[in-house]
């Protein structure tokens, strides 16, 4: 038996020896071929430095993935002659190889519908070969986001990545690593990814994706499942969430997976942040950008599962809005409209969402709808939509809220403001619209009108309220 058989920490004196001669023989080789033998080797103290703390990280891995850690051995090697931008090089091969191995232990299509939210890239993953095209940043960024790698885990390996990128033998550089620096980021990728154990969201994320593919879900596991989405913070429902729109959106899909996610899926929703509710909708739009029909229906019909359309992209919205306000003025204008205004008057709420965005190019069209159809037809209101009405009126913004103050002056609106029905609505719209009226102008029109002596139908004939009226939009457009 060599000293370079033995445990290094038993013996640090003849194996700092074996090293040292070794190096000089390796030396002696490279002056002989004329090559440069400075800045070739680290300090042979340093080496020492990084083995002695090998053997009590190791001694806490399992056998079996002792066994196939091939990288490892290849990095104390590279250590142990002194090249130290090779070990690095090494070390990240090997964190690399096993965080694949585990995304592929836990669901591939999960951590590809999350780690490639782009359509166009993501219909081309589909097996574990595919893992080596997506970029360590991305497979990072993946594994955190499912739950394979805890933030701090992610933000350490993020700085090794970087380490790797621009102190290991994987590109030119002059960068000098120590003997700790070494141990210290194999004890990292030791502990957070080669010998880490997933944490209890995590196991349970993957046997429910495993149960959602494999059978169908019956209600106690589905109320079971609900309360366990109650205690995920957003990010991590954020992360399930797409997960099941890539379930659901797959092409190759089956009948139990669709059913299960339709019936997860309005279970999860409420838990969702602002930017994955809109993501899901900007998927729709590429799908559709794409000509990727099926995916898009599919899309689709999750969103309008939990009345989401209001996530749909712009063009989109401004199309669907502006069909749903036509809809909702032949329903007001038609026999029976205290019936059938409900329907395009819920579409349209559905479309607007909760927090009131209406696009651009359909604004002074909806604003003029929605008040029409409040103040009602003159005979009275549609009982059933006037709650979603006064919702959406609740909804407007200050400017919104500064054209509907206005829109006495339009004829189809004063025509029914003649009717003593639509006057009790009007000035109960006020009421509504006052505490969004921000603008000194629009505030001083609100009083004028409240203070007129002309009727609601005859405020265009008031001279204060006409001036303040124009005045007011004018300052309006010149914002816009």
């Amino acid at each position: 038996m060599t000293e370079l058989d033995r445990p290094v920490s038993a013996s640090p004196g003849p194996v700092l020896a074996d090293l040292q001669r070794f190096e000089e023989v390796v030396r002696d080789q490279l002056q002989a071929l004329g090559l440069p033998d400075t800045r070739v080797f680290v300090n042979v103290r340093q080496r020492q430095r990084m083995l002695v703390n090998v053997v009590e990280m190791l001694s806490n891995v399992d056998t079996t993935t002792l066994g196939r850690s091939h990288y490892v051995s290849k990095m104390i090697a590279a250590a142990a002659v002194g090249l130290f931008d090779a070990a690095l090089n090494y070390l990240w091969d090997e964190t690399v190889s096993e965080l694949r191995r585990r995304v592929e232990d836990f669901d591939i299509s999960y951590f590809f519908d999350v780690a490639v939210p782009n359509n166009d890239l993501r219909k081309h993953l589909k097996t574990a070969e595919d893992l080596s095209k997506v970029d360590d940043a991305n497979l990072l960024r993946g594994a955190r986001e499912i739950g394979l790698l805890t933030p701090l885990a992610y933000t350490r390996l993020d700085h090794i990545r970087y380490m790797r990128n621009y102190a290991s033998a994987a590109h030119p550089n002059q960068a000098e690593l120590t003997g700790l620096d070494l141990a210290n980021w194999l004890e990292t990728c030791l502990t957070q990814v080669i010998n880490a154990q997933p944490d209890s969201i995590t196991a349970h994320t993957g046997r429910l994706l495993a149960n959602i593919k494999d059978q169908r879900l019956d209600p106690a596991t589905v109320s079971a499942t609900a309360a366990f989405f109650e205690g995920l913070t957003t990010d991590r429902a954020d992360t399930l969430a797409a997960g099941l729109f890539g379930l659901y959106t797959d092409p190759t899909r089956t009948p139990v997976i669709a059913d299960n996610v339709r019936l997860l899926w309005p279970e999860l929703w409420p838990r969702l942040g602002e930017d994955a509710r809109h993501s899901f909708g900007t998927r729709f739009g590429r799908f559709q950008a794409s000509a990727d029909t099926g995916q898009a229906a599919a899309a689709r019909e999750l969103l309008d599962l939990v009345d989401a359309s209001a996530y749909l992209p712009e063009t989109t919205r401004v199309v669907e809005i502006d069909i749903a306000l036509d809809a909702l003025l032949d329903a007001h204008q038609g026999w029976n409209n205290f019936y059938t205004e409900i329907a395009p008057a819920q579409q349209l709420e559905g479309l607007i969402g909760d927090l009131g965005r209406v696009p651009e190019a359909v604004s002074r069209k909806y604003v003029r709808t929605l008040v029409k159809v409040y103040l009602g037809n003159g005979n009275g209101i549609s009982w059933s939509a006037d709650p979603i009405y006064r919702r959406l009126i609740q909804r407007l913004d200050a400017k919104r809220a500064s054209r509907a103050l206005r829109a006495f002056a339009e004829p189809e609106i004063s025509s029914v403001l003649a009717m003593e029905a639509a006057r009790h609505q009007w000035s109960e719209l006020l009421d509504l619209l006052e505490a969004k009226l921000t603008g000194p102008r629009d505030r001083e029109l609100l009083d004028a009108i409240r203070t007129s002596t002309r009727t609601p139908d005859q405020l265009g004939n008031d001279s204060k309220v006409s001036r303040l009226s124009t005045e007011g939009q004018r300052r309006s457009e010149r914002r816009l």
